[in-house]
């Protein structure tokens, strides 16, 4: 479902956190040459995240925020998450 071999890096503000099982997910609006884009960004599950240090509100709607995903085969703008930085400048890491 996601390219293994490409890593896409992302600056936009985050719309929503989902904190849900299976997985949890970012939906981060991403300006490019005037039009915004809105992503979906699957992370892994809320146990695996709060184990490196993720909790429910890690992060806020409105934050700017950049994250690192393995962009989805199909073109769509979705990904898996990698990594990233919130909007203290503080790494995030992926569980």
């Amino acid at each position: 479902m996601f390219d293994a071999s490409r890593i896409v890096t992302l600056h936009g503000t985050l719309k929503e956190f989902q904190w849900t099982n299976p997985h949890c997910f970012l939906q981060v609006s991403v300006p490019k040459n005037g039009v915004t884009t809105e992503w979906s960004v699957q992370m892994n599950a809320p146990l695996d995240l709060y184990r490196v240090g993720w909790r429910p509100h890690t992060l806020q709607p409105g934050d700017s925020i950049t994250v690192q995903i393995k962009p989805s085969r199909d073109g769509r703008h979705s990904g898996a998450y990698v990594g990233g930085t919130g909007p203290d400048g503080k790494a995030l890491k992926g569980g």
